[in-house]
């Protein structure tokens, strides 16, 4: 089997495991207990925070462990809307992650917020004059994805920071797909909220965090013992905090190897498809994406058949988002961008982790192509 779905999750890291460990044996304490097995679990997640604070170059305190990208999203888009309610204005792009959609919805549904879905081009980057129209000094928060997770489109999110920045409103930035991919200097991207999800980049599900500027006041969304300074009360899990800042460290001293690496990888199976299957369609940016984003519609095709044909051959990827597995809609993410619903349907999501091999995305290429041509034969 060769697994080409690292948009999805991603397996496991030893040095990771390993770095849990003494959190989940010997340091199990829980860390808001004054005593010598709680002060250890707290020196572990303060060791944690700081790792994680490096990463993203912000001071320690601007940390929150979550328990991932979902959560991370939530937190950013109600809880900072929620205690600097401007004008109860969001501006959202229009292909972001369902966690940022439903939370601006929720806080519409619920608290006479107005939303402006700031749209994007055919692929799928976002339109910045219209993210300046979009702005205005009702606007609370605007919420931008820094890399797409179907397409893989890198978002020009330094220029969206400046834009927000220039209007006095507060960006957020989903960066669970860019977590080991790309540069995550906060102050960089004018990022004022970032979210980072565990599992991308190595760590166990369920792990996760927030950068959170220390000038933003936020509104928790879990509300009791005051955890996290008061931002995401529970008690914390420590051994998570420790993988997901573990996993993000290893991931971010492997980039300058790994991004050249995995993007040539890309390149090759982008062309022996297109070249062998004419009609088939590269979706998202062909140079501003992730360097392991390989994202194709092949109309005529079901995106479906496809991927069971692929399956077989020993390949395992997707059509999407990992949330919207087994739904019938099209993805609204390629709608977004102008794509036919019936040809958007065809989708299928290539994503090459960091351990894939020459030889592997050779073959995943070949085998793309002939499950493609066999999909077509039987459909005629």
């Amino acid at each position: 089997m060769i697994y080409l779905d690292s948009a999805a999750t991603a397996p496991v890291r030893r040095e990771v495991l390993e770095a849990m460990w003494p959190a989940l044996t010997q340091d199990f304490g829980n860390p808001s207990s004054h005593h010598t097995v709680g002060e250890a679990a707290a020196r572990a997640l303060e060791y944690a925070r700081g790792r994680a604070a490096e990463v993203l170059a912000c001071r320690p305190g601007e940390v929150v462990f979550t328990s991932g990208g979902t959560e991370s999203n939530n937190l950013a888009v109600k809880g900072i809307a929620l205690a600097r309610p401007r004008g109860r204005h969001l501006g959202v792009s229009a292909v972001e992650h369902p966690s940022v959609q439903e939370a601006a919805e929720y806080l519409e549904r619920f608290h006479g917020f107005s939303i402006t879905r700031v749209p994007v081009d055919r692929n799928g980057m976002l339109d910045l004059d219209a993210l300046r129209d979009a702005l205005s000094p009702e606007t609370t928060l605007c919420s931008v994805m820094y890399a797409n997770n179907e397409v893989g489109t890198i978002q020009p999110v330094a220029e969206a920071g400046r834009l927000c920045r220039d209007n006095g409103v507060p960006l957020h930035v989903d960066a669970v797909q860019a977590a080991g991919w790309l540069p995550l200097d906060v102050a960089a991207l004018g990022a004022d909220a970032l979210s980072i999800s565990g599992h991308k980049p190595g760590a166990p599900k369920g792990s996760g965090l927030l950068y959170l500027s220390g000038r933003l006041a936020l509104e928790p969304l879990v509300h009791g013992g005051g955890q996290e300074r008061g931002r995401r009360s529970g008690t914390e899990n420590v051994a998570g905090a420790v993988g997901t800042a573990t996993a993000l460290a290893l991931a971010e001293a492997e980039r300058a190897e790994a991004v050249p690496r995995l993007a040539r990888y890309r390149d090759h199976l982008v062309g022996q498809v297109l070249g062998a299957l004419p009609g088939a369609m590269l979706t998202g940016h062909p140079r501003e994406r992730l360097p392991g984003s390989a994202s194709f519609c092949f109309p005529g095709t079901s995106g479906e058949a496809v991927l069971l044909e692929l399956e077989r051959r020993g390949i395992v990827c997707s059509s999407g988002s990992a949330c919207h597995a087994g739904s019938d809609e099209p993805s609204a993410v390629l709608l977004a961008m102008g794509i036919d619903p019936a040809v958007a349907q065809t989708a299928v999501r290539l994503t090459l982790p960091a351990t894939v091999k020459e030889p592997e995305v050779a073959m995943a290429a070949r085998a793309v192509v002939a499950a493609v041509q066999q999909v077509q034969a039987l459909a005629r």
